[in-house]
Order: C-alpha cells, then sequence, then structure tokens
C-alpha cells in the first residue's frame, strides 16, 4: 500500500461556512480522502464565512486532485487554490553562489581582482598544482549528466534533469561541506561527453557522474578515470553500491549469517547491479545470481555487453537458468534495482529462515514491503517512508570530502569498500535491529565516518605511490 508523502505535500485555501462543524468537516473530508493532514491554519474570517489553509500529505498528483473533490462536494465549501510544496521549494532553483572574501573597499577589490589576482594566476601558471591551493578547485566537484536515466524517469533531457542535479549539489554542501555545481550536458554522445569534462576538469576537484544511461555510463567512467587527474565516480553506480553493502553488513549480523555463506539475489544488471555485485564480491561473498528481463545471468549466455558478460562469468557458480521467481527458492538476500511489483510476498516466502530482502526500485519497490515483512527478517527499501532507508546521501557527500581533503587523483575499489564499512560501523551494536540495520540520512556522524576512512585509504595509498617512484632502479 502507498502511503501519503512529503513529495507530495499540498496547501489547500479553502473557504467555508464560518462554524467550528463547517471547519471540523473540512478536515474529515481530506482524512476521508486518505491524506495525512498536517496542519489547519485561519487566513481569514468574517461573520458568515472563513478562509483556512489545509496543508496535507497525499499519495500522488491525481490524489491531491480527489482531495479538491471531496472538499468541493461539501455544502457551501469551496476550494480556492492549490499550492503544490515541492514546487514551491523548487522556485527560483535551490542553489546559489556566494562570496567568501569581503569586496566593501578598494582595497579588497585590489586582491580578489585586478591588479592583485594577476599575482595569483602567474603562482598557478608556474605551479599548475598550486591550483588546488588557491582556487575552488580543492572543495569543488562537478554534477554530470546528460540526463538519458533521471531517477526513474528514464531519458528527460538536460535541462528536465536540472532540479536532481541542483538538489545533488544542495546534499554535497549540506552534508559534507563540498560545493558542488551541476553541469546537465545536451549531447547523448560518449565521445563529446567525455571531451567536455576533460575541458572542464580544470576548475574541479572531482567528478561525480550522474544519470547517465548504461552501458554508456561505464565507458564514460572507465575513459574519464583514465584520462584525468581527478575523481571520478558515477554515483548511480558506487554510491549505491557503498549503502547496499554497509546495509546489508549489518543485516547479516541481525540474522546471524556470513557473507561468503549466503545465497544472494540480485534482481537489475544495469549500472547499479554491477557495481553492487562487484563490491560485494570485494567484500567476500561468493554466491551470487543475478537476474535481467530475460532471467538468470550465465556463463555462456550472449548478454549483450562486456558488463553483463562479466557478471555471467564471474557469477552463478551453479549455472541457475530460470527465472527470478524462480531463483527466490533457497535465497538468502534479495536486492532489488530494477523495477516495481515484479515480486509478491508468497516469493519472498520461498527464500531461506532469516531472509533479507532490499527492495531498491523507485518509487514502487520490487515488492510490497508490508507483504515482504511478513516472512522476511530483514526488509529495505529506497523510500524515505518505510524503515532501513538505503539512500545514497549516506556515501557520497562523505566520500568526496575525503577524497578532496586528501587531495586523490582517483577512486579505488577498495576506497569504496572502506565506505561502506564506515557507514555500516556507524550504528552500534546497542542500536542495530531489524528496522535500524543503517544510519538514517540526517546523522552527522555518517559523512566524518566515510570521509575519514576514504582520507586515510587515499593518503595511503598516495604514499605508497610515492614510495614506489622513489625506489632505486636495479639492473
Amino acid at each position: 500500500m502507498v502511503l501519503p508523502s512529503p513529495s507530495y505535500t499540498i496547501t489547500l485555501r479553502v473557504e467555508a461556512p464560518a462554524s467550528q462543524r463547517a471547519t471540523s468537516n473540512v478536515v474529515s473530508a481530506v482524512a476521508e480522502a486518505g491524506a495525512a493532514v498536517m496542519g489547519v491554519d485561519i487566513v481569514h474570517s468574517a461573520t458568515k464565512k472563513v478562509v483556512v489553509d489545509v496543508t496535507c500529505d497525499t499519495v500522488d498528483a491525481e490524489h491531491g486532485d480527489q482531495v479538491v473533490a471531496a472538499l468541493n462536494a461539501l455544502e457551501g465549501v469551496k476550494v480556492l487554490k492549490m499550492s503544490d510544496s515541492t514546487f514551491l521549494m523548487h522556485l527560483g532553483g535551490k542553489i546559489e553562489v556566494r562570496t567568501k572574501v569581503p569586496l566593501k573597499t578598494r582595497r579588497d577589490l585590489s586582491r580578489a581582482y585586478t591588479p592583485g589576482v594577476a599575482r595569483v594566476c602567474l603562482a598557478i601558471a608556474e605551479n599548475p598544482a598550486d591550483a588546488r591551493r588557491l582556487t575552488i578547485k580543492r572543495n569543488t566537484v562537478a554534477v554530470v549528466t546528460d540526463g538519458t536515466a533521471v531517477l526513474g524517469l528514464g531519458d528527460i533531457g538536460p535541462a528536465a534533469a536540472l532540479p536532481v542535479m541542483e538538489g545533488k549539489a544542495a546534499l554535497f554542501k549540506e552534508f559534507a561541506g563540498v560545493d558542488a555545481w551541476p553541469v546537465c550536458l545536451d549531447t547523448k554522445d560518449t565521445e563529446e561527453i567525455i571531451s567536455i569534462v576533460k575541458a572542464l576538469a580544470p576548475v574541479y576537484g572531482g567528478v561525480n557522474l550522474e544519470d547517465i544511461s548504461a552501458p554508456r555510463c561505464f565507458e564514460i567512467e572507465r575513459r574519464l578515470r583514465e584520462e584525468l587527474d581527478i575523481p571520478v565516480f558515477h554515483d548511480d553506480q558506487h554510491g549505491t553500491a557503498i549503502v547496499v553493502l554497509a546495509a546489508l553488513i549489518n543485516a547479516l549480523k541481525v540474522v546471524e549469517k556470513k557473507l561468503e555463506d549466503v545465497r544472494i539475489v540480485v534482481s537489475g544488471v544495469g549500472a547499479a547491479g554491477n557495481a553492487i555485485i562487484r563490491l560485494l564480491m570485494a567484500q567476500g561473498a561468493r554466491h551470487i545470481v543475478a537476474f535481467g528481463r530475460a532471467g538468470a545471468l550465465h556463463r555462456g549466455a550472449t548478454n549483450g555487453d562486456e558488463y553483463r558478460n562479466w557478471i555471467s562469468d564471474h557469477t552463478n557458480e551453479e549455472g541457475f537458468t530460470g527465472t527470478l521467481k524462480e531463483g527466490m527458492a533457497g535465497a538468502d538476500v534479495f536486492i532489488g534495482v530494477s523495477a516495481g511489483n515484479i515480486l509478491t510476498g508468497a516469493d519472498v516466502a520461498r527464500m531461506n529462515d532469516g531472509a533479507i530482502v532490499f527492495a531498491l526500485a523507485n518509487p514502487t519497490p520490487e515488492v510490497d514491503p508490508i507483504e515482504a515483512g511478513q516472512t522476511a527478517a530483514v526488509v529495505a527499501t529506497g523510500r524515505s517512508d518505510y524503515p532501513n532507508q538505503i539512500n545514497n546521501v549516506l556515501a557520497f557527500p562523505g566520500l568526496f570530502r575525503g577524497l578532496l581533503d586528501a587531495g586523490a587523483s582517483h577512486i579505488s575499489d577498495e576506497m569504496l569498500r572502506v565506505a561502506a564499512v564506515a557507514i555500516a560501523g556507524v550504528v552500534s551494536d546497542e542500536e542495530l535491529n531489524s528496522a535500524f540495520i543503517i544510519p538514517g540520512v540526517f546523522d552527522t556522524r555518517v559523512a566524518e565516518a566515510v570521509a575519514e576512512a576514504v582520507r586515510a585509504e587515499a593518503e595511503r595509498h598516495l604514499a605508497e605511490q610515492a614510495s614506489t617512484a622513489e625506489e632505486p632502479l636495479t639492473v
């Protein structure tokens, strides 16, 4: 059952007869229509009429219209206006640029801009590495998209993707103090995207690729990692993988099972599914069966691209060839990054005792969480209105904070792994239970823990590189 959500909060300006009964009827009608009433405020009062603002959470836009119809059906009641809180939040955009230094006098201006700034430019021209120290590069990330795989909306284009990228930038700043900026590109050409990002790179200390469709996203990330000297991170792949591993580490503690022993079913073999499988294996998972639209990926199958072929060659050692529903029988863990409503509670019931279900498709999970919870020991989703929300915001702000602080030039699989372990470690043994396997998105400990773990690993790697470079050649 889909519940009312803050994503669909509306405020209805309602005119009603001036009586206690009439206003009570307004509130009752909203509640009976299935909305969650969050507040009622008197806007205007007169002898015979009263105008009130009723704020409520609804299920979706259509549900909001149903609430309006229910109110208009009341005798003497009229809805004057409906405002959508989500759209109001986005008016004029969600981020802005502010100066960090005073610009009040000519002396200020002469240092921040001409003529003083020329000295800083020449210093960087002489030693390009100083750009990290003397410009925004040390704390700035480009959030790059082409708008081809935006949330669950698909290919909606770069302009329509901008609100998501703005939101991403806001999260970077709020949770880790990182200055991020949306870079929405009006091209789907892989080579052109690579070329543009490389040309923009001097400004940034890192690149966060976002909402680029598979399989192009794999090639874009791979090439940029090879050709740039700053970290490149595709959040849809690796951010998802990090939080899934973090949640699974703790969920396995709850059910007292070991990662190397459990049979894991993964639904979805695109960008997220591929990265999840690789990171789970890096942590020690040995028994994974992945499913695409045509069923289980297995050795010898023709899957259409090298990334799915890699999954076929490195998972499903038993050679299972059935459907997802068939594959649920005897599984210990289900991880869904695919599509909504493809499984039922009965499918979950066929899993082993102490089953773990991560149904992460948004906004509609692969299986109804309430149904899954009838037999599964631990259930998680990507939604904020259920326990155990697995959300990438737990990973990417702290990850980039650590990378920027270390002056890292790349991201390794080990950095991703330690980030996941750090997130899991924020939940203490005293806090851990089936409804709390992963920290909340507003837990300030998370970004700090991830940043420290990633920074330490990045600095260890840099020191190792420096040590290797200093070793004398032997003949």
